[in-house]
Protein backbone atom coordinates (compact mmCIF):
# COMPACT_ATOMS: atom_id res chain seq x y z
CA UNK A 1 0.00 0.00 0.00
CA UNK A 2 1.39 3.40 -0.92
CA UNK A 3 1.40 6.57 1.13
CA UNK A 4 -0.93 9.40 0.18
CA UNK A 5 0.75 12.29 -1.59
CA UNK A 6 -0.45 15.41 0.22
CA UNK A 7 0.53 18.64 -1.51
CA UNK A 8 2.08 21.42 0.53
CA UNK A 9 -0.69 23.98 0.71
CA UNK A 10 0.00 27.23 2.45
CA UNK A 11 -3.11 29.36 1.98
CA UNK A 12 -2.85 33.08 2.22
CA UNK A 13 -5.93 34.49 3.89
CA UNK A 14 -6.25 38.22 4.23
CA UNK A 15 -9.01 39.67 6.39
CA UNK A 16 -9.20 43.37 7.01
CA UNK A 17 -10.56 44.96 10.18
CA UNK A 18 -13.69 45.90 8.25
CA UNK A 19 -14.07 42.29 7.07
CA UNK A 20 -13.74 41.06 10.66
CA UNK A 21 -16.39 43.50 11.90
CA UNK A 22 -18.73 42.50 9.09
CA UNK A 23 -18.23 38.80 9.87
CA UNK A 24 -18.97 39.41 13.55
CA UNK A 25 -22.16 41.31 12.69
CA UNK A 26 -23.21 38.54 10.30
CA UNK A 27 -22.61 35.94 13.02
CA UNK A 28 -24.94 37.85 15.36
CA UNK A 29 -27.59 38.10 12.65
CA UNK A 30 -27.37 34.36 11.90
CA UNK A 31 -27.75 33.49 15.59
CA UNK A 32 -30.75 35.81 15.85
CA UNK A 33 -32.36 34.04 12.88
CA UNK A 34 -31.79 30.69 14.58
CA UNK A 35 -33.34 31.93 17.81
CA UNK A 36 -36.36 33.29 15.93
CA UNK A 37 -36.95 29.84 14.44
CA UNK A 38 -36.83 28.29 17.90
CA UNK A 39 -39.29 30.87 19.26
CA UNK A 40 -41.62 30.20 16.33
CA UNK A 41 -41.43 26.43 16.95
CA UNK A 42 -42.27 26.93 20.62
CA UNK A 43 -45.29 29.04 19.63
CA UNK A 44 -46.46 26.35 17.22
CA UNK A 45 -45.98 23.74 19.95
CA UNK A 46 -48.36 25.68 22.19
CA UNK A 47 -50.82 26.18 19.36
CA UNK A 48 -50.79 22.45 18.63
CA UNK A 49 -51.35 21.48 22.25
CA UNK A 50 -54.15 24.04 22.60
CA UNK A 51 -55.74 22.93 19.33
CA UNK A 52 -55.42 26.37 17.74
CA UNK A 53 -52.83 25.51 15.06
CA UNK A 54 -54.57 26.16 11.73
CA UNK A 55 -55.39 22.97 9.83
CA UNK A 56 -54.33 20.61 12.64
CA UNK A 57 -56.48 19.01 15.31
CA UNK A 58 -54.66 19.11 18.62
CA UNK A 59 -54.44 16.17 20.99
CA UNK A 60 -56.73 15.56 23.94
CA UNK A 61 -54.52 16.40 26.89
CA UNK A 62 -54.93 16.84 30.59
CA UNK A 63 -54.31 20.04 32.50
CA UNK A 64 -51.18 18.40 33.91
CA UNK A 65 -49.88 17.71 30.40
CA UNK A 66 -50.64 21.29 29.39
CA UNK A 67 -48.75 22.61 32.41
CA UNK A 68 -45.77 20.39 31.53
CA UNK A 69 -45.72 21.72 27.96
CA UNK A 70 -46.01 25.27 29.29
CA UNK A 71 -43.09 24.65 31.65
CA UNK A 72 -41.01 23.32 28.78
CA UNK A 73 -41.77 26.39 26.66
CA UNK A 74 -40.93 28.70 29.57
CA UNK A 75 -37.57 27.00 30.09
CA UNK A 76 -36.74 27.25 26.40
CA UNK A 77 -37.64 30.94 26.34
CA UNK A 78 -35.56 31.52 29.47
CA UNK A 79 -32.53 30.01 27.72
CA UNK A 80 -33.22 32.11 24.63
CA UNK A 81 -33.29 35.23 26.82
CA UNK A 82 -29.85 34.30 28.17
CA UNK A 83 -28.55 33.88 24.63
CA UNK A 84 -30.03 37.24 23.65
CA UNK A 85 -28.17 38.85 26.53
CA UNK A 86 -24.92 37.34 25.28
CA UNK A 87 -25.61 38.53 21.72
CA UNK A 88 -26.39 42.02 23.01
CA UNK A 89 -23.06 42.05 24.84
CA UNK A 90 -21.28 40.88 21.69
CA UNK A 91 -22.94 43.64 19.66
CA UNK A 92 -22.02 46.28 22.24
CA UNK A 93 -18.39 45.13 22.09
CA UNK A 94 -18.38 45.46 18.31
CA UNK A 95 -19.92 48.92 18.53
CA UNK A 96 -17.26 49.90 21.06
CA UNK A 97 -14.50 48.79 18.69
CA UNK A 98 -16.09 50.69 15.81
CA UNK A 99 -16.42 53.80 17.99
CA UNK A 100 -12.81 53.61 19.21
CA UNK A 101 -11.43 53.39 15.72
CA UNK A 102 -13.99 55.53 13.95
CA UNK A 103 -11.44 58.17 13.03
CA UNK A 104 -8.82 55.63 12.03
CA UNK A 105 -8.96 53.87 8.67
CA UNK A 106 -9.87 50.19 8.93
CA UNK A 107 -7.36 48.01 7.13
Amino acid sequence: MSQANVPNITPSITITSQDAINLLLISIAMEEIGLSHIINAEGEKLQYVLGTLPGVKGPDISVSDLLNVNSSVRETLKEIAKKEWILQSKLESIIEVITQYRNQPLN
